[in-house]
């Protein structure tokens, strides 16, 4: 008797197999095909965007909301989601900062500012995991909580007094010719998907975020993962937090503001799900340039920032709508 709904299954898997695989592929492509025409259109109509300057000013740029959104993946992928993330790059970077302006080594006050990221996302996990908190409502409460605490022990003021080799991780090129964000941006992306492909991290992310109950039943540990999850996610905000502060060499209380909204919406772009289980290091990557695309040509096409917020806001509603329909036609 237990072996029928198998044998049913595996006959009737092939009848419907290819037609899923074909739309997958699509959808799957359609990230980078954004990417492509967004990019082909920009170089036709702006004069000043295939320049070395401005690419490479896309590609610092891009980076800060990049390394943010790989430790979002891994967050999504799990059934999660963290809108702290701007308030937290603001804590630690200040906290990173503050260390600098107290003559401390680049190397501790970046070990330092991911530190506190780190353990913002451990306060998460913790609330999430212990309290049995949602993760939007928790992480929504540490985002108001993070940056209250950073106007409070700045007094609203930035911090000003940093070492001019600071500006060599914002703004520092490797051989001449490569961004140092970028190249760490290359770096953590190859190593996030040796995370989420070879280890069980990875692994048990997609498990928890497709079904935390046969996760829990199947004697995964959901509680444990999570917490690595959230303090991988919030190390990695940091890290792009002290990027951030190194290009504009100043520690501002009030930085990442909106972050989050960017942040979800290149993972959602790349293919992740809102509701778990689904997502890649390769699709938020073109999703998170595909959101510096269209902020750099707004600028050299002379379009409100206003305008910018109306953009990312419709992203972010088409593609929850698409994810919506995927699921509905996957459960037909």
């Amino acid at each position: 008797m237990a072996d029928q709904p198998i044998q049913t299954s595996v006959a009737v898997a092939p009848v419907r197999s290819e037609g899923i695989s074909a739309r997958n592929w699509l959808e799957r492509l359609l990230p980078y095909a954004s990417v492509a025409v967004l990019f082909t259109a920009l170089s036709i109509v702006s004069p000043y965007f295939l320049t070395v300057s401005n690419l490479s000013s896309v590609a610092r740029q891009t980076a800060v909301i990049n390394i943010i959104a790989l430790g979002m993946t891994l967050i999504m992928i799990s059934g999660g989601i963290d809108l702290s993330v701007g308030s937290v790059l603001a804590f630690s970077g200040i906290c990173g900062t503050t260390l600098l302006e107290a003559h401390a080594s680049l190397f501790t006050a970046v070990a330092g500012a991911v530190l506190a990221g780190a353990a913002w996302g451990l306060l998460n996990s913790l609330v999430i995991t212990l309290l049995k908190v949602s993760p939007f409502i928790a992480t929504l409460g540490t985002m108001g909580v993070a940056r209250g605490i950073t106007l409070v022990i700045t007094g609203g003021l930035p911090v000003t007094s940093l070492p001019a080799s600071f500006g060599e991780l914002g703004d520092g090129n490797i051989l001449r010719v490569i961004p140092v964000p970028l190249a760490i941006l290359i770096v953590l992306a190859l190593v996030t998907g040796f995370i989420l492909k070879y280890t069980r991290m990875g692994r048990y992310a997609y498990a928890i975020g497709s079904n935390v109950e046969a996760a829990r039943y199947s004697g995964i540990p959901i509680r444990r993962y999570l917490i690595s999850i959230y303090v991988f996610g919030g190390a990695l905000t940091e890290l792009a937090g002290m990027i951030e502060f190194s290009r504009l060499m100043t520690g501002q209380p009030t930085a990442g503001q909106g972050y989050e909204l960017s942040v979800i919406a290149a993972v959602v772009i790349g293919g992740a799900s809102l509701s778990g289980g689904e997502g890649t290091v390769a699709g938020t990557i073109a999703g998170a340039f595909l959101m510096s695309l269209i902020s750099n040509g707004s600028n050299l096409l002379g379009v409100s920032p206003f305008w910018q917020q109306v953009v990312i806001g419709t992203i972010i509603v088409v593609a929850v709508a698409v994810d919506e329909l995927r699921k509905r036609r996957r459960a037909i």
